[in-house]
C-alpha cells in the first residue's frame, strides 16, 4: 500500500501512509483509538473505497473499491464488531457459507443442505470449535460469533487476512486456539496475516513484524526482536512517556448502597448471586469468558429477567424488570456490545450523550432543546478526551474506543448510583484505558457503587476494592483484592476449590 490518505466529515483518518507486507508471515498493526489501523484495514478490504493512493499485489497495482473485488483477490477481514459482519436470523451454517449460497442463487442452482453444513462443520473443525451449525447466529456468545466469522474467512483460502482484535471476545483457551490456527495458515498455507490488537503481550507470541500508527500515519515500523518491550510499543502510540504501573486511589468506602440476594436469572444463566456493593466502592466480577459476568449485570439492569431472588438499592427493593426501569432507579449499565446495546452509531456523538436522561433537556413545553444538550455534550468530550471534530459528528465516524467514551459518557449525564461496567476497556487502547479507569474512580470518590465485570484478572487487581470469581453462572469466592492476586483469581475462574 502507497501513500494512502482518506477522509471523513471533518476527520483525517489517513494521511500518506505505507504499508507492505509478505505472504506466510503474521504482522501486527497498533495504535491508539483514532489512530488509523482499523481505517487501513477497510482500505485493504475494499469498505472504505474513497482512498487516495496505490496498492500493490505482486508488483501489480490493483483498484480495491468493493468488498467484492478484495475478496477477488483473495483478501478477507474479521471485523472488531462482529455483529456488523454476521447476519442473526441465518444459521451458522448459512453464515460461514454465504459466498457459496449467493453464487448458487445467482445460477439458480439447488441447494445441498446437508453438503452446506458439513462444509461448514469442517471449517469449524480446523479452529478446533464445535457449535452446532444449525443454531440462529442470535442464540451464540460473543466469542462464538467470533470463530464463526474465523471459520468463514479461513474457510475462503484467502492469500491474505486481516484480524481486527480477534481475542478481546475470548477466553484464554479460545485465544490459543486462535493462535494455532494463524500460525498454521501462515506457515502452512501461506497466508499474510495482519493482527490488530491492544493486548500487545500476546503480539509477541504470534507477530513477527510491528506497525506502529499514531495520529493517522506510521510512525515506527520494524522486526519484534527480544529486545523490544510493550512500554517501548506504548510510547510509540501515544507519543509520550508512559508509567506501566497504575495507581489506585484510596476512596473512603460508605455504607451499603446495592444488596443483591440469591438472584437467579429465569434461564438460569445465572444462579444464587449474592453480593454487596457500598458507596464508594469499586467491586469486581472476575470470570472467564462464558462464566456469566454479562448475565449477571444484564439481569441486575432488568435486560434479562430473574425467576427468583432480589435486588435493593439503599434498602429498597428495586429489582427492575426493565432497562427503562433500571434507569428510572438509578442504575447504569456500559455493555460488552458497545455497537449493539450501548450506542446508537448513525446518530450524532450530542444525541447518544444525552439520551439517557432527555428530561434534563426538555423546556417549559416539553421539546429538547439542542442547545442545552450542545454544551452538556460539550464538556462530557473535554472531561472524557473524546476525539471528535464536533459535538454533531456521528458516531460512527468515531473510532472504537472513542465510541466506548461515548458510551460512558452519557451515563455520567445520567448521574446514576450504581454504575455497572461489563467489559469496558475491550477495545481500548492503554491511554483511553487508564481514563476509563480514572472516570471510575472519580465516580467511587462522588459516592457511587461500581461493579467492574472483566476475563482481565489484571485490570480486576488495579481498580477493584474488593472481587467475586465467577464460574459456570455462580459466585464461587469472594476476595479481598489488596491481599488477593491474578493467579488466584485464576485458580477459582477455573473451578478451583
Amino acid at each position: 500500500m502507497r501513500d494512502i490518505s482518506i477522509e471523513f466529515p471533518g476527520v483525517k483518518a489517513l494521511s500518506h501512509v505505507d504499508f507492505n507486507m509478505e505472504s506466510g508471515k503474521i504482522y501486527a498493526l497498533v495504535g491508539a483509538n483514532g489512530a488509523g489501523k482499523s481505517t487501513l484495514m477497510k482500505v485493504l478490504s475494499g469498505v472504505n473505497s474513497h482512498y487516495t493512493g496505490q496498492v500493490f499485489i505482486n508488483g501489480e497495482e490493483v483498484e480495491i473499491r468493493s468488498p467484492k473485488a478484495a475478496k477477488d483477490l483473495g483478501i478477507e477481514i474479521v471485523y472488531q464488531e462482529v455483529d456488523v459482519a454476521l447476519t442473526p436470523t441465518l444459521s451458522v451454517a448459512e453464515n460461514i457459507m454465504t459466498n457459496v449460497l449467493v453464487n448458487k442463487m445467482g445460477k439458480k442452482q439447488f441447494v445441498n443442505w446437508n453438503s452446506i453444513r458439513g462444509s461448514a462443520r469442517e471449517a469449524l473443525a480446523r479452529l478446533g470449535v464445535d457449535i452446532d451449525v444449525r443454531r440462529p447466529i442470535s442464540d451464540l456468545s460473543l466469542a462464538e460469533k467470533q470463530m464463526v466469522l474465523l471459520a468463514s474467512a479461513a474457510r475462503e483460502r484467502c492469500k491474505f487476512l486481516v484480524l481486527d482484535e480477534p481475542t478481546a471476545p475470548l477466553s484464554n483457551t479460545e485465544t490459543e486456539n486462535l493462535f494455532k490456527m494463524v500460525r498454521f495458515l501462515a506457515k502452512e498455507e501461506n497466508v499474510g496475516i495482519v493482527f490488530i490488537s491492544h493486548r500487545l503481550p500476546e503480539l509477541f507470541e504470534i507477530c513477527e513484524h510491528i506497525t506502529i500508527m499514531r495520529d493517522a500515519q506510521v510512525v515506527k515500523d520494524m522486526d519484534i526482536t527480544p529486545d523490544l518491550s510493550v512500554k517501548q510499543i506504548v510510547e510509540y502510540m501515544l507519543g509520550r512517556k508512559f508509567d506501566e504501573v497504575y495507581e489506585k486511589k484510596n476512596v473512603p468506602i460508605g455504607d451499603v448502597l446495592l444488596e443483591i440476594d440469591n438472584l437467579t436469572e429465569a434461564e438460569e444463566r445465572i444462579k444464587n448471586i449474592s453480593l454487596r456493593v457500598r458507596g464508594g466502592e469499586i467491586v469486581g466480577i472476575a470470570g472467564l469468558v462464558g462464566a456469566g459476568k454479562t448475565e449477571l449485570c444484564k439481569t441486575v439492569f432488568g435486560a434479562y429477567r430473574s425467576s427468583s431472588g432480589t435486588v435493593k438499592l439503599k434498602g429498597r427493593n428495586i429489582t427492575p424488570r426493565s432497562p427503562s426501569l433500571a434507569v428510572k432507579r438509578r442504575l447504569a449499565l456500559v455493555p460488552e456490545e458497545r455497537r449493539k446495546e450501548g450506542i446508537i452509531v448513525l446518530d450524532p456523538v450530542y444525541a447518544n450523550i444525552t439520551i439517557s436522561a432527555l428530561h434534563k433537556f426538555l423546556n417549559i413545553i416539553r421539546f429538547v432543546v439542542k442547545r442545552r444538550q450542545l454544551a452538556v455534550t460539550g464538556k462530557v468530550i473535554k472531561d472524557l478526551d473524546i476525539k471528535t471534530p464536533s459535538e454533531t459528528q456521528i458516531l460512527a465516524n468515531l473510532s472504537g474506543g472513542n465510541q466506548q467514551k461515548v458510551v460512558v459518557g452519557k451515563w455520567l449525564v445520567a448521574d446514576a448510583d450504581i454504575y455497572i461496567f461489563d467489559e469496558p476497556t475491550k477495545g481500548v487502547d492503554v491511554g483511553a484505558k487508564r481514563d476509563i479507569f480514572k472516570l471510575i474512580e472519580d465516580l467511587a470518590a462522588q459516592g457511587k457503587g461500581v461493579i467492574y465485570a472483566s476475563c482481565e484478572f489484571s485490570e480486576i487487581m488495579a481498580i477493584a476494592d474488593r472481587a467475586y470469581v465467577m464460574f459456570d453462572g455462580e459466585i464461587v469466592k469472594e476476595v479481598k483484592v489488596p491481599q488477593s492476586s491474578e493467579k488466584e483469581l485464576l485458580y477459582y475462574s477455573t473451578g478451583g476449590n
